[in-house]
């Protein structure tokens, strides 16, 4: 009897590139862009760590109970550990372990390779699409809360990995700026804009993570948890920003432009050259 031949495994077929509206101010910037935020947090930093402890705590029994539910969810559906930690960058690039529940299937990047998760990805199970969906998978960071690694509120921290492979150091203006407070378990991008899917999505989520980093009070924070729970029952962005009053898209670019430093124009530093 003849053996059957075997095949490498199948990559997965590129997801075309997402359908959104463009954003000129931002979509004309060069990459190398010159970015200064000033961060003057005085009082509200002290506050924060406090907010975040007491609010972590208090929504802890409850996430206990879902991640319960989801645990065993996941252990009926699919192989492999229920949780996992990932490494991310967070304040001041240091680095630290995110605890989540797997919404993938186990070890899929050793075929698809590190890559931005896709509209209709064959990697995430049934039950992980509904986890993401009401961001289920998510609770197990308030561990990472309570353990000084994250805030309940700020910029959504990315693998080392992925900021390496995909460039996002060089390619996306302000992006080393996100590191200057705590990633955040939610945050404002996170509730106006889609999940990463290429570099020009980052683009545009680092404008609202830096309005954030120039704006963040206790108000806008309380706001922002709250639209989050609206959003984990299916309410859109447009819906969000009008009920709790978050600032659109031209007030969020205007304010991260006004922090472009301008480039000097040499003409008018470099004295011009005299026929001898």
């Amino acid at each position: 009897m003849s053996a059957v031949p075997t095949y490498p495994p199948t990559l997965p077929t590129p997801a075309p590139a997402p359908k959104r509206e463009p954003w000129p101010e931002i979509d004309r910037l060069p990459a190398d862009a010159v970015v200064e935020i000033p961060v003057n947090l005085g009082w509200y930093a002290a506050a924060k760590t406090v907010f975040d402890y007491a609010v972590a705590l208090a929504l802890l029994p409850l996430a206990l109970v879902l991640m319960a539910f989801a645990a065993i969810a996941v252990k009926i559906t699919s192989p492999g550990p229920v949780f996992y930690t990932q490494t991310r960058v967070g304040l001041n690039g240091r680095k630290y372990k995110i605890i989540k529940i797997r919404s993938m299937r186990l070890n899929c990047e050793s075929v698809s390779g590190i890559q931005w998760s896709q509209k209709g990805d064959s990697r995430i199970t049934r039950v992980g699409q509904i986890m993401r969906v009401t961001h289920i998978d998510e609770l197990p960071q308030l561990f990472n809360v309570l353990l000084g690694h994250m805030s309940l509120v700020g910029p959504r921290p990315e693998r080392p990995e992925v900021i390496q492979a995909k460039g996002l150091n060089q390619l996306v203006p302000g992006y080393r700026h996100r590191l200057r407070v705590k990633p955040g378990v939610t945050g404002l991008a996170q509730c106006q804009l889609p999940a990463d899917s290429d570099v020009t999505s980052v683009r545009y989520k680092v404008v609202y993570d830096l309005y954030y980093v120039g704006n963040q009070s206790l108000l806008l924070d309380i706001r922002l948890i709250v639209a989050t729970l609206f959003k984990a029952v299916a309410a859109g962005p447009n819906t969000l920003r009008r009920v709790f009053f978050l600032p659109d898209r031209h007030d969020v670019a205007d304010g991260f432009l006004a922090n472009i430093v301008p480039v000097p124009d040499d003409s008018e530093t470099v004295p011009a050259l005299q026929p001898a």
